[in-house]
């Protein structure tokens, strides 16, 4: 049985998103919209929903290239919208990997 974790440490999410730990916290005090639970020795959890967030904030600078405040900007702007495009992007990246797979197996 699969089940889905609640919470991830920032290791995971750094290792998930290859991204680095201290990106992750400073992307934090960029974007207010970053908000990791944490306990009381102060080591962060992040949620689903936190994963999300950092996944939305990476398409717009790394993909979209876009400064910190222009991505700031977009996410407290248009945060649907920013959802809807990384969940568009994700989507087509599993489909072209997928692609890339019938290819081999056809060669």
């Amino acid at each position: 049985m699969n089940m889905e974790k609640i919470y991830y440490s920032i290791t995971e999410v750094s290792k998930m998103l290859d991204i680095s730990a201290s990106n992750l916290r400073y992307w934090e005090k960029e974007f207010n919209q970053l908000k990791p639970k944490r306990n009381a020795k102060g080591t962060r959890f992040y949620t689903q929903e936190d994963i999300g967030i950092v996944k939305q904030i990476m398409l717009l600078v790394h993909k979209q290239n876009l400064t910190l405040e222009g991505a700031r900007q977009k996410l407290s702007q248009k945060k649907d919208h920013v959802a809807k495009q990384q969940e568009i992007v994700e989507r087509l990246q599993r489909v072209r990997a997928e692609l890339k797979g019938i290819a081999k197996a056809l060669n």
